[in-house]
């Protein structure tokens, strides 16, 4: 971490000791040329943001009835975009490619775990969602009712997702790795009228039930559900309630090909997405629809630079996750592009899978979570060596800050040195990526988000909420409506003012700390409760997270803030040694300096845990809030969305030694 410098932030009132960086990376010639969006978007955004939307939403979508009002803020925080419109969803990903003569083109690879695929050209791709439409219907399924949809990383997913956008249902998929009180609690929440799942998936190897979960969570009397539609994946034997539950084969599968989309209003509610790791009643996000799919589709567009007839588009996350629903379900469907959906884990059958399926489907623009890139860097850069990685031509970034050596690692590891490297910002209330550079107008910068995209307006304010200067941190807001912007939590208007719209007044406050650098360009510093207070040192985990990764010993670190008697709370940071690490009587010490040296004394972690593995979802996040009940000394809380529930054992083992 040589060239990353510490600029201390005399301020007082905002972050201390933030990282700079002095690395660019300016776009090749040859890059800018080809470019789909150019640096003069700024201005012309700038000039009237709801302007440039309304032009960007006629540009990339069919309405079946054209707006004539662009944005309605009338009654704030409640935004309403397109209003007198009418669209739908599905015509737009689908439909409208056939009819423009693309239907022979690839819409989806498919490849499951255990390597079987399959591929959905454009016209197969809208067959199937029309009959699904048709069976939904056929099951009772209306315009408004709610969908609840619980299934793996398969193509019946998206499927799914556009058959309810199709008839106007309103789908809220639970990522399939939670529990079945997280999903009764969820499907209550929303009042689902039908749940889609399957029997189960495949996970490193072996079959893992989905069913099941489903038949506990509806096992108590007093929900909603009607029908669950049964897909079969792995095989399974399930338990089955005649009446209750019918297998997709036999309703989606018997089903007409024949079913014409009709508009739906622009308000219209497209999705309810529940925010994970929330305590108390579940924290619906609801998504309405022509806003959304015109931020999802121009940011797909602009931010990967996308060239639909050429490119082969991988986001690697699950569909049970905000970005499964942007840049998987929706945006490259809608923008005619040819995408990779894979069912399983990185290191199944072996760690170099994701290579495998870049090399065999020429992937083009990867779009992935820091820690899976932290996790390859762990692995060893020979692995990916192995496959051929010539067709990646655009790296994208998603989900958590990423360290600047990850990035470097990234570039110069898959990306040869010459694709470049998109770090996004945004959120499932946002509803589609807010900060980030566009690759052919940006010199990008190692963990820096860099520059609110053309049409958003993101600022960095104090306590106060008065805009800080270049080199000083603090709060990450947006002062204007967006498109994309989340309507509401579902059913409770108050709670959505209280949690988004009450900590700064007029602002959405999206409740990450951040700094504007030297340059002026944007590094997120992760969630506000990720920042520590020290002796009156205000210190970022994500910062110290860096400072640590920067050592060659060090393959991934994970940092909390534990109570402390003396200074309020204490740095305790958990550390993967890389597999070359020799783990020494000094590693400890050598860290603790380390990190002093990069950041400064206060910033020195007041306990340093070697572990064998850190805990994460099966989305990749860290759950720093059992690291800190170890931190704490406290019983672990709950690890039912772990992606492996044998880390934490691994830990205190580990600890106990």
């Amino acid at each position: 971490m040589s060239e990353v410098t510490t600029a201390a932030d005399q301020s007082g009132d905002a972050l201390e000791n933030l990282l700079t960086e002095s690395r660019q990376f300016a776009p090749s010639v040859e890059f800018a040329a080809n470019a789909v969006i150019h640096g003069g978007e700024y201005a012309k955004a700038n000039a009237d943001r709801p302007a440039f939307w309304g032009e960007k939403s006629r540009e990339l979508l069919t309405w079946s009835k054209p707006f004539t009002k662009t944005l309605d803020w009338s009654n704030p925080p409640f935004a309403t975009w397109f209003e007198d419109g009418e669209i739908n969803a599905a015509y737009n990903a689908l439909d409208r490619h056939v009819e423009a003569g693309n239907g022979d083109r690839v819409a989806i690879y498919f490849e499951g775990e255990p390597g079987d695929t399959r591929t959905y050209t454009y016209a197969q791709l809208t067959e199937e969602v029309k009959k699904a439409a048709n069976a939904f219907e056929a099951l009772g399924l209306a315009k408004g009712d709610r969908v609840a949809v619980y299934l793996p990383m398969i193509p019946e997913a998206v499927i799914t997702l556009l058959a309810c956008a199709r008839i106007g249902a309103i789908h809220s998929v639970v990522f399939g790795g939670f529990s079945a009180d997280a999903l009764r609690s969820r499907i209550d929440d929303a009042e689902a009228k039908l749940v889609i799942t399957a029997d189960g998936t495949f996970r490193r190897g072996k079959p893992s039930s989905l069913k099941p979960a489903v038949d506990e969570a509806l096992s108590a009397p007093g929900h909603s559900v009607q029908h669950v539609v049964v897909v079969k994946r792995n095989g399974q034997d399930v338990n089955w309630a005649e009446g209750r539950d019918v297998w997709w084969d036999d309703t989606v599968g018997q089903a007409s090909t024949e079913h014409t989309a009709v508009g739906h209003a622009s308000e219209h509610p497209l999705f309810i997405l529940y925010t994970s790791g929330t305590t108390g009643k579940p924290k619906g996000i609801l998504h309405t629809t022509g806003g959304y799919l015109t931020q999802t589709a121009y940011t797909h567009r602009a931010v990967f630079d996308l060239h639909p007839e050429t490119d082969v588009f991988w986001c690697t996350a699950d569909v049970g996750w905000v970005t499964g629903h942007s840049y998987v379900t929706y945006a490259p469907l809608i923008n005619g592009a040819t995408q990779v959906m894979y069912e399983g884990t990185p290191d199944s059958p072996h760690q170099g899978r994701f290579w495998e399926i870049v090399e065999k489907y020429k992937v083009s623009i990867l779009y992935t979570a820091p820690t899976a890139i932290r996790t390859f860097m762990k692995w060893g850069e020979d692995i990916p060596a192995k496959y051929d990685l010539s067709s990646i031509r655009l790296l994208g970034s998603v989900g958590e800050p990423i360290n600047p050596e990850a990035w470097m690692w990234y570039r110069r590891v898959i990306g040869g040195d010459k694709a470049p490297i998109v770090d996004t910002w945004w959120q499932t209330e946002t509803g589609a990526i807010m900060v980030a550079p566009l690759p052919g107008v940006t010199s990008t910068k190692p963990g820096s988000a860099q520059v609110p995209l053309p049409g958003i307006a993101v600022d960095v304010v104090d306590e106060l909420g008065a805009s800080v200067q270049h080199g000083h941190g603090g709060y990450l807001v947006i002062r204007e409506p967006w498109p994309a912007m989340l309507r509401g939590i579902w059913g409770d208007n108050e709670r959505y003012k209280d949690t988004y719209w009450s900590r700064f007044d007029g602002m959405y406050f999206a409740g990450d700390g951040a700094k504007w650098d030297e340059d002026g360009d944007v590094w997120l510093l992760g969630r506000v409760d990720d920042v520590m207070n020290v002796s009156g040192h205000r210190l970022s985990t994500t910062e110290i997270e860096s400072a640590l990764v920067s050592h060659p010993s060090v393959a991934e670190a994970a940092v909390v803030g534990a109570a402390d008697e003396t200074t309020g709370q204490a740095v305790v940071a958990f550390v993967i040694l890389r597999g070359s690490a020799v783990e020494d009587a000094d590693i400890v010490t050598t860290l603790r300096n380390h990190v002093g040296h990069e950041i400064g004394p206060i910033a020195k972690p007041k306990t340093i845990l070697v572990v064998p593995e850190l805990p994460k979802t099966r989305s990749g996040k860290i759950m720093r809030r059992l690291l800190k009940d170890v931190a704490e000394g406290r019983a672990v809380g709950d690890a039912s969305t772990l992606a492996d529930n044998t880390v934490m054992n691994q830990i205190a083992e580990s600890l106990r030694k």
